[in-house]
């Protein structure tokens, strides 16, 4: 079947912002471009795709026109964020000219200097948290749980489905400084909805700090699930939330039974050099839980090793929260969640 091309415009300023980017893609190459489309909603890239599709052969100085509009615009944006504001106008300036430029730089400053407000759906309940991100992209609903209440967002994602909830929060931990235009574009999405009023001068949210935060809240199987999906695409991220999630300082908060089987993996001087920078509770819990003859032997190795590097310390504390993790994944332990049902 023959298909019908369409003429393509001889000037840039009849084309479409579609068009624009068609020739753009078409221009760069098919490497170049799936590296631009893959962070495009589907539903863009097949429109991108059928103006493509439909083009005939494109005049090249409408192809260099294009090429240098988009060059102009992306000096802008990075000029914005890495020399100021002062420094984008001038490159606005001699991109747009005056006037327009003007507009813009108002525009950008006025949102510089807004703040956060997440008032209102800080007191949404899970269900109208999961009613007003159903439809939302995951870097858009990544963003809005990062602004909430880690319960809440443990309750969005109890609710979402693994692979969707693993995708949200590898966004999530990879997620830094939001920039305002950011912010602007989630309130338009969902603003209208929601009463969302969010706006910032670059805030810092998310990190894998945040998502252990909220992993913490989870049952264990449900942690466990996230996390190896977001293992599978960032296994040094993964490993990092894990280290987040269960510090030394958390072995405090095990049971007797829990300390006393992870004490039997554990060696003397490596405990009693982990003890050295530990609370007066923890030191209290694992003394309490050992029998006489291991607790005197203990305190003599804490006595006999003197100064040490915190470096060294915080090695050994490393070890043996390795060592809680793996008898957490085998069953013998368990360090985290607070869902689990207990039968008898």
């Amino acid at each position: 079947m023959a298909v019908a091309l369409a003429r393509v415009p001889d000037t840039v300023a009849e084309l479409t912002g579609r068009e624009k980017v068609a020739i753009l893609l078409m221009a760069i190459g098919e490497e170049a471009s799936g590296q631009i489309t893959k962070n495009m909603a589907p539903q863009e890239v097949e429109e991108i795709s059928y103006e493509i599709a439909k083009m005939d052969r494109v005049d090249p100085n409408v192809v260099e026109a294009v090429l240098a509009e988009w060059q102009h615009t992306e000096d802008a944006a990075v000029n914005l964020a890495t020399g100021g504001v002062d420094y984008a106008r001038r490159v606005l300036e001699q991109t747009f000219g005056v006037t327009r430029a003007q507009v813009v730089i108002k525009r950008i400053e006025a949102q510089l200097h807004d703040s956060v407000s997440l008032n209102h759906l800080r007191n949404a309940d899970t269900a109208q948290l999961n009613a007003l991100t159903r439809n939302e992209y995951p870097q858009t609903i990544a963003l809005i749980l990062a602004f909430l209440d880690p319960s809440q967002t443990a309750g969005v994602l109890r609710g979402t489905e693994t692979s969707a909830g693993s995708d949200i929060l590898l966004r999530m931990a990879r997620m830094e400084k939001v920039l305002p235009d950011v912010l602007k574009i989630i309130e338009e999405s969902v603003g209208a909805e929601s009463d969302l009023s969010i706006s910032s001068d670059g805030s810092a949210v998310g990190g894998p700090p945040a998502v252990a935060e909220v992993l913490n809240l989870l049952s264990a199987g449900i942690e466990r699930d996230l996390l190896d999906g977001v293992a599978e695409q960032d296994l040094d991220l993964s490993e990092q939330i894990k280290d987040l999630m269960f510090v030394f300082e958390d072995m405090s908060k095990l049971d007797d039974k829990g300390i006393t089987r992870l004490l039997r993996d554990v060696d003397t001087r490596e405990l009693s050099m982990a003890l050295k920078l530990a609370s007066e509770e923890l030191k209290d819990k694992i003394l309490g839980s050992m029998s006489s003859r291991a607790r005197d032997a203990l305190v003599e190795e804490m006595e006999f090793l003197g100064p040490v590097r915190v470096s060294d310390v915080e090695l050994a504390q490393s070890g043996i929260v390795k060592m809680a993790r793996t008898l957490e994944e085998a069953g013998e332990i368990v360090i985290g969640g607070t869902e689990d049902m207990v039968v008898e």
